[in-house]
């Protein structure tokens, strides 16, 4: 039996299957998502709603799982892209 990769949302604090989660990433080029998850990178883990990626812009989780201040268009960009990439 193979071990499923578990990793922890930046919002709802729940842990869940890495494939079902959406990977955030900081690099030299920024703060941008991972839609294959295997950039370069610090990641960071948040679940696949809009409630979870609202949450975690109110309460600026990233600051806090990247150690850096996230600038508030950094969280729009996020939230745009994943609009985007639901639809």
């Amino acid at each position: 039996m193979k071990k499923i990769p578990m990793r922890m949302c930046l919002a709802c604090r729940e842990m869940k299957p890495k494939k079902e989660l959406i990977r955030i990433v900081k690099s030299q080029e920024g703060i941008f998502l991972d839609a294959t998850g295997k950039k370069n990178g610090r990641g960071a883990y948040i679940c696949n709603n809009l409630d979870c990626i609202k949450k975690c812009i109110k309460t600026r989780a990233l600051n806090k799982a990247f150690s850096c201040e996230v600038e508030q268009s950094t969280y729009d960009k996020l939230l745009e892209d994943f609009v985007e990439k639901d639809n």
